[in-house]
């Protein structure tokens, strides 16, 4: 029986593909990308201007490449199944550049795509198998270029000028330099002051069902103040006078309009869409949002079926949905809700592309799975998530909802006649908000005619007045962006594609050019770093990191996709304009490691001006008396606050979310210790399948900030401060570096057996493991990996025993056992050449105990404590292996 291998990307999805498709596929996963440009070299060759990339197999996936090698010989028919968009076709492009090497090989592959992982959907793209597609493979390569001949070379500029280790995206340096505008914007925002007037009334003569109107004009001119979009007055004076006239005014009904108003649902979810409304609904990030998505989209276990892929593939900007899936949701909603649900004819809804898009908008692959169907198989977060794209789905394709508005014109005529105006609404037909209900992110008048409900009333009609309501207010700027705004606005102006949000977002946290604050619904500051970065490269790429010539490179990646473009065009275009404006940055770009701006500014030690200097962390202020030669000169410095975003707005104080999550299945990630420092990993790294996940954190972003302890140091008597290291907490003097104390877990009453000397003081491994050792080393290198116990071994007399905690229990044992000899006999480091004897010299002779025989002596002491828990010691951590380290 022929053999066929099949390849995707995620073991997810390799489970749930491998159920659909029986005992004659094996299906692995690259877990990925298996090849990329190398990252000590650009990797692109640009003097001959053919911009071929230079290809190496990732570091790490070497074992995994051979592996999928080893099982493509063996097949009979490969067929590779990354996802169905670009970076799905670039994946099957380098895996069949591995496996097919000779043209035996290479007429085994084919490329299989699918919108949904469904039995059905599988089976019948098997039977669609194809070539892979070089214009999807083009386009994808023409963005990873792109983004390398920008990073790879303008990187360089901004260690030289700025800071080493700092880097520049093409997308991403655009997506700052909105949230830097906008912050720039909100500093030199002007509020301009502006009344309201709203009027309590009731129908005169009845019994009192008050509402509320509001002015809108005064002798038949609209009341406007400049730059405020609402009915106004400019300020207190007028608004008293208008009250003044008003409490004397005849209240009567002008004009009642009645009519019925439609709302009609929204277009299933989009990605930009989803993340939106997920943000808004769910207060779910971007990085959360697609992890959630990813896993329902490569399949759930739920109970009998096993693994089903519940929604369509998340990566979209098409609102397009198949037929068959149109159709189910009719009969649904025909069955369960009743035909007044169910339109005449199907609903259908087009994106900004005329053409037929390749991939559906988000919807379940079953409409007849509802959320409490399946709810006690799934997460909170993917219940939540799969709640929100099915009700999104069934709402699109139900009837409007109705309402009936009434609009009211009133007038009240004292020395002049104020014009007053409500709206209200109530509800005829529920329609589609059965289902879903839209998000926004403010209200509008639409929200406040549906809220307003009116009494009865008549044309001519007399009101009487209850209460009369000034209220003063300030225009406000435009807010800040949060995740759901940018990416909106990254949609709008066309920068990036539906692949790439949550990439842009992540990426400009990563580097720290903005932080978010304010929760997970929080809000974007850029950073001075970000801000200075910013400004450096509009200023000398105004034309790579202008925001309509990103979107303009965005159209025509898409006209390489759709084979109108050659790539190697677009890429020549670009690098015409890029290399100049390279030259011209090389030699004109401001070294902002340089800066020294003199001020106004005093010095408050010495009197002297101070001068603006750049620093590791920023710009700050320092005397100009300053002398590196002179020890006695000031030194006084003080941080710049002027310039820097403004931290104190109620949103930056809002509590923070510290909470990560995983950017494949959206579960909380967990903090790990590799040999190259702190990483962040998923929970799910020994599960079946395995979500192997890991992101590397930034030297930055692995130190905690110091915590006070309380006390003072024995050598300063500075406060003791709780730092992070390499290898673990430690305690040390808050006046580091001009003292250096460490404070030591010291074995009280006892002194090094070895030199008499030392204490014992607990240490850390690099690998996280515990021994004990000296305080004098090293001049005495005496260790243990047990925790040595002042106390005489009542055998051999031994001078201390060792303690060992076992399942069993905690048991104390000599020294000179067997188990402590052998390791006593393990080989030691080699000494470097010529180290020996200037060592032996420092040495002091141990105290010895002369044994004959080993000693056998052993006793319990006291129960194990119980294993650690999550709730005691916070997520297990796993043991390290090659695998699991962090990326660079």
């Amino acid at each position: 029986m022929s053999k066929s291998l099949v390849i995707v990307e995620s073991p997810a999805k390799a489970k749930t593909i491998g159920k659909y498709l029986g005992s004659g596929y094996e299906v692995q996963a690259s877990i990925g990308h298996i090849m990329d440009l190398p990252k000590n070299d650009i990797g692109v060759e640009l003097k001959k201007r053919t911009f071929e990339p230079t290809l190496i197999v990732s570091p790490g996936k070497e074992k995994l490449v051979e592996q999928l090698k080893r099982a493509a010989a063996k097949a009979d028919h490969i067929f590779l199944a990354p996802d169905p968009d670009r970076e799905g076709e670039a994946i099957a492009y380098h895996l069949a550049i591995q496996l097919g090497t000779n043209a035996v090989q290479r007429k085994k592959i084919q490329r299989v795509t699918f919108n949904e992982i469904t039995k059905k959907a599988v089976q019948e793209a098997f039977k669609h198998a194809r070539d892979i597609d070089q214009d999807l493979v083009d386009a994808q390569q023409t963005r990873r270029v792109l983004d390398r001949l920008v990073g790879y070379q303008v990187s360089p500029l901004l260690w030289d000028k700025v800071r080493r280790g700092l880097s520049a995206g093409r997308v991403q340096t655009v997506a700052v330099r909105l949230i830097v505008e906008r912050e720039r914007e909100i500093g030199a925002f002007k509020p301009v002051e502006y009344w309201t007037l709203d009027a309590q009334l009731h129908p005169q003569g009845r019994t009192p069902e008050s509402f509320t109107a509001r002015l809108t004009g005064i002798d038949g001119k609209r009341a406007t103040v400049e730059t405020v979009n609402q009915p106004s007055l400019p300020d207190g004076v007028s608004s008293q006078e208008a009250v003044s006239d008003l409490e004397k005014a005849a209240w009567s009904v002008r004009a009642v309009e009645r009519k019925q108003r439609k709302r009609n649902p929204s277009a299933p979810f989009t990605t930009s869409q989803l993340q939106q409304d997920s943000s808004r609904k769910l207060g779910f990030n971007v990085r959360r949002t697609m992890g959630v998505a990813q896993r329902l989209y490569e399949g759930v276990e739920i109970g009998p079926e096993g693994s089903v892929g519940l929604i369509t593939y998340m990566r979209t900007d098409s609102p397009r949905v198949a037929p068959d899936a149109i159709a189910g949701a009719r009969e649904w909603i025909g069955k369960q809700l009743g035909a007044k649900y169910l339109p005449a004819a199907a609903n259908q809804y087009k994106g900004k592309k005329d053409s037929q898009d390749a991939h559906e908008a988000i919807r379940p692959t079953d409409v007849n799975r509802t959320p409490d169907s399946i709810a006690k198989y799934l997460s909170d977060e993917q219940l939540k998530m799969y709640k929100l794209i099915w009700q999104r789905f069934v709402a699109s394709q139900m009837t409007a909802a109705i309402f009936d508005v009434t609009t009211v014109e009133i007038a009240a005529k004292a020395r002049r006649t104020y014009e007053f105006r409500v709206s209200g609404s109530v509800p005829v037909f529920d329609g589609f908000l059965k289902v879903y209900e839209v998000a926004k992110d403010k209200k509008d008048e639409e929200d406040d005619e549906l809220a307003n409900r009116l009494p009865a009333l008549a044309e001519g009609e007399k009101l009487a007045l209850e209460e009369l309501k000034p209220e003063q207010h300030f225009t406000e700027p435009a807010p800040r962006y949060n995740e759901a705004s940018l990416v909106k606005e990254l949609e709008e102006r066309g920068i990036g594609r539906p692949s790439t949000y949550a990439s842009i977002i992540n990426t400009i946290q990563d580097r720290e050019y903005v932080v978010k604050h304010g929760g997970p619904r929080g809000r974007f500051y850029p950073t001075e770093i970000g801000m200075v970065v910013c400004d450096l490269l509009v200023k000398n790429f105004p034309y790579i990191f202008d925001t309509a010539y990103t979107a303009k490179l965005e159209g025509e990646l898409d006209d390489i996709e759709e084979g109108k473009e050659k790539w190697t065009d677009l890429l020549g275009g670009f690098y015409t304009y890029f290399e100049k404006e390279l030259k011209v940055a090389e030699k004109k770009m401001e070294s902002i490691k340089a800066m020294e701006i003199k001020t106004d500014e005093k010095c408050d030690l010495c009197g002297s001006p101070l001068l603006l200097k750049w620093g590791k962390f920023g710009t700050f202020f320092a005397c100009s008396a300053y002398d590196k030669k002179d020890k006695n000169s000031c030194t006084f410095t003080k941080e710049n606050t002027a310039g820097k975003p403004d931290m104190a707005t109620p949103e930056a104080q809002e509590a923070e979310q510290n909470e990560e999550y995983c950017e494949n299945c959206g579960r909380v990630m967990v903090l790990r210790r590799g040999p190259f420092g702190m990483f962040m990993s998923c929970p799910g790294y020994s599960e079946d399948p395995p979500c192997k996940t890991i992101r590397k954190l930034s030297s930055k972003q692995q130190q905690k900030p110091p915590v006070p302890t309380g006390e003072a140091c024995p050598l300063c008597g500075k406060e003791l401060v709780l730092r992070q290291g390499a290898y673990g907490e430690f305690v040390s003097c808050s006046g580091y570096p001009k003292c250096k104390y460490v404070k030591q877990n010291l074995i009280e009453g006892m002194k090094c057996p070895k030199c008499e000397i030392g204490d014992l003081a607990e240490r850390k491994a690099r690998r996280g493991n515990i021994f004990w050792g000296c305080t004098n080393y090293p001049k005495c290198d005496f260790t243990s990996n047990y925790k040595p116990v002042a106390k005489k071994c009542p055998k051999c007399k031994s001078p201390y025993l060792l303690e060992k905690t076992l399942k069993s229990g905690v048991y104390l044992f000599c020294p000179n056992s067997k188990p402590a000899a052998a390791e006593e006999a393990a080989p030691k480091k080699a000494a470097k050449k010529g180290a020996a004897k200037k060592s032996a010299a420092k040495v002091v002779a141990p105290v010895k105990v002369t044994v004959t025989e080993p000693c056998e002596y052993e006793k319990r002491i006291g129960d194990a404590p119980p294993p650690p828990t999550v709730e005691t010691h916070g997520p297990v951590k796993e043991r390290e292996s090659e695998e699991l380290q962090p990326v660079s």
